[in-house]
């Protein structure tokens, strides 16, 4: 593990293989071992770095402060590709971090190479979901806070099954392996800090605005909202590539690392 200072914090973050960069940014309750699946793969043509957001593992946040925010992180991301100060690079994100991901795109396409979102989290605005409430609020977010409320009342289990389930389908935590359950505990206090983000929603000359090549790619199988984000973004972001893999849901990467690395491999030739 390695760490470098942005913006007054320590960012963690692993790194192997050599080439051009590609960055990896993890999504709601990961961090920098979310990637370990693809990491070997991946890493065969790239110099793989996958770095955690600030308050996720390794620091063990309780939720306490005011920096948690999407602004913030974003501001971390762009921060760290210029320390890194290698050139424009490839980046990729997962949910939340899919949305950190488009965000620094938006502000700074001058760092990037190539951009790959999995299944980007985050709400539609009205320009390109007609049926968005206007305050951008949703049933997904409110399970989300409902979550957030649970771990500070201290129910830890209750607050990851309500997450967990909310993404993946019912019953769904319940199923989920002993390590990556440990992973999500480790982060659980950053659902804290998610509910009072002010995460903007997407909006169409957003979307139209981005200048990096890009590629969505998703599970197949994935429920809920997320489908229809990367829908919805991938029709207006210019000459933008979409990729499913059949099967697998919102960690596809994990399900299918082989199809999925592949997929990626193949993109970020280009």
């Amino acid at each position: 593990m390695q760490t470098l200072s942005v913006n007054g914090y320590d960012m963690a973050y692993l790194e192997i293989g050599t080439g051009r960069p590609l960055v990896c940014v993890h999504g709601t309750l990961g961090d920098f071992r979310t990637w370990s699946a693809v990491l070997g793969p991946l890493s065969k043509n790239h110099r793989v770095i996958s770095v955690s957001l600030r308050h996720f593992f390794p620091e063990h946040w309780d939720g306490v402060g005011d920096d948690y925010l999407m602004v913030q992180h974003v501001a971390d991301m762009i921060g760290f590709l210029e320390k890194l100060g290698d050139g424009p690079v490839d980046l990729m994100g997962h949910s939340r971090g899919g949305h950190i991901a488009f965000r620094t795109a938006q502000l700074r396409p001058d760092l990037l190479h190539r951009l790959v979102l999995a299944e980007p989290g985050g709400e539609l605005d009205v320009t390109l979901d007609p049926n968005a409430p206007a305050d951008g609020a949703s049933q997904r977010a409110a399970r989300f806070a409902a979550a957030a409320s649970k771990v500070a009342e201290g129910d830890i289990e209750g607050a990851l099954k309500l997450f967990f389930d909310t993404i993946e389908g019912d019953g769904a935590w319940g199923r989920l392996p002993a390590a990556p359950k440990q992973q999500l505990r480790d982060n659980v206090f950053t659902l804290i800090g998610q509910a009072g983000e002010n995460r903007k929603p997407y909006a169409k000359a957003e979307a139209q605005s981005i200048e990096t090549p890009t590629l969505f790619i998703g599970g197949a199988a994935t429920k809920g909202s997320l489908p229809a984000v990367l829908r919805a973004l991938a029709a207006q972001v210019p000459g933008a590539r979409t990729a499913m893999i059949e099967g697998c849901g919102h960690w596809m990467f994990e399900q299918a690392p082989e199809q999925f690395s592949t997929i990626v491999t193949e993109f970020l030739k280009g």
